[in-house]
């Protein structure tokens, strides 16, 4: 259902811009308080990420955007870049823009990550949504050689799948039916990854920061 148009509250003294209405959680099925929005844009506000840049821009994590806008006020990050179509958060006296993108303003060390986790979602971006076997609109995953017949559930043995090959494919192996991957299958390499593993869509104002491989 799409979000309903906000009510506006009667004005309230605050202490700091952090306190007002625009802050608090949106109640249900709305979007944040006094937003201005263009004809006929209504975001998921409750689903809503923003991503966070480290100083070196880095990508970091994809916030909540309640908590990125926080981070803005208090002056701990800075707007990188705005909402494409232009929205802002007015309060009594101040006027914040809805970020995309934010960068951190002090660094913060990253620790070491290892293997990056297995996700659908991660999986389609690293073969580009496309079938292996034949070049179509990927929409499942399939393992190279079957569970059934003791593949594993790992990037090695995972790739992107229509739905035409994988009913053809079933629980047979490639050299059964003299099919041929193009590329061995790998684990993507690189921070962005862990962060595009836990993400099912990326903002494309996104994409310059996430690598060539996310685009």
């Amino acid at each position: 259902m799409p979000d309903r148009q906000p009510t506006r509250q009667p004005a309230r003294k605050a202490t700091s811009l952090a306190s007002r209405a625009p802050l608090c959680p949106p109640a249900r099925g709305q979007g944040p308080p006094q937003a201005d929005r263009p004809p006929g844009h209504t975001p998921s506000w409750r689903k809503r990420r923003v991503l966070l840049l480290n100083t070196t821009f880095e990508p970091l994590t994809a916030l909540p955007l309640r908590r990125a806008i926080v981070m803005v006020v208090c002056g701990k990050a800075e707007v990188v870049h705005g909402d494409s179509a232009g929205m802002v958060l007015h309060s009594a006296n101040t006027t914040v823009e809805i970020p995309s993108v934010i960068r951190l303003s002090t660094f913060v060390r990253v620790p070491y990550r290892g293997r990056v986790p297995l996700t659908r979602a991660a999986l389609m971006l690293r073969d580009n949504h496309r079938c292996v076997y034949c070049g179509a609109r990927a929409e499942t995953i399939d393992h190279v050689l079957p569970r059934s017949r003791g593949g594993p559930h790992t990037w090695e043995n995972c790739v992107a799948c229509c739905t035409k090959c994988n009913h053809r494919k079933a629980d047979k192996t490639l050299s059964e039916l003299g099919w041929r991957l193009p590329v061995a299958p790998q684990a993507p390499r690189g921070r962005h990854w862990r962060l595009l593993a836990g993400l099912n869509d990326a903002d494309p104002l996104w994409l310059p920061y996430l690598g060539e491989s996310a685009a």
